[in-house]
């Protein structure tokens, strides 16, 4: 019986060595992917959201629900100063009805779109819903690794929208 115990604990010893010995070797033979997270925050009058436009660079949008107005920009690898502005009007792309308040949601994604001539497009997209048009609509970001700022700010290309439910009447 004394010794049944003392081959038990062993057993589960020499298990639970195993399985940190697998583990740790699993760390070195599966790769490594790095972590990336996107932000989104909202109150009654604003949205704010990061989307990544390149390995280690994220831009930031805010979006007005006052105006309807979509801005953006992205910092440049020192994080000193921002090099790339964008700009875009919503309430004109879901024609807002002036007499009606637009209830805006918006989020960003990963998207992957081939660069084409002198288009270069940064690795995500930026997706907004509107309520009242019922519609949902998905923009590209225009990128370029740059360290000099625009002079001016670039406006987001609409892609592709799509509707979620009937327009409020």
């Amino acid at each position: 019986m004394q010794v049944l115990k003392r081959w038990k604990g062993r057993r589960e010893l020499l298990c639970v060595t195993l399985g940190v010995a697998i583990g740790a070797a699993m760390m070195y033979v599966v790769p490594r992917k790095p972590l990336q997270a996107v932000a989104t925050d909202r109150s009654d009058k604003f949205a704010i959201v990061t989307a990544p436009v390149d390995t280690n660079l994220e831009a930031v949008f805010v979006l007005d629900f006052l105006t309807g107005r979509l801005t953006g920009a992205v910092l440049d690898r020192t994080g000193t100063r921002y090099t790339m502005f964008y700009t875009r009007d919503l309430a004109a792309d879901f024609n807002v009805d002036p007499q009606v308040t637009p209830q805006y949601a918006i989020v960003s994604g990963r998207s992957l779109r081939p660069s084409v001539g002198r288009a270069q497009w940064g690795n995500s997209s930026i997706y907004v819903a509107e309520l009242t048009s019922g519609q949902v609509a998905c923009y590209a970001i225009p990128y370029r690794n740059t360290t000099r700022p625009e002079p001016a700010p670039i406006p987001l290309v609409p892609v592709v929208t799509f509707p979620f439910r009937e327009a409020l009447k």
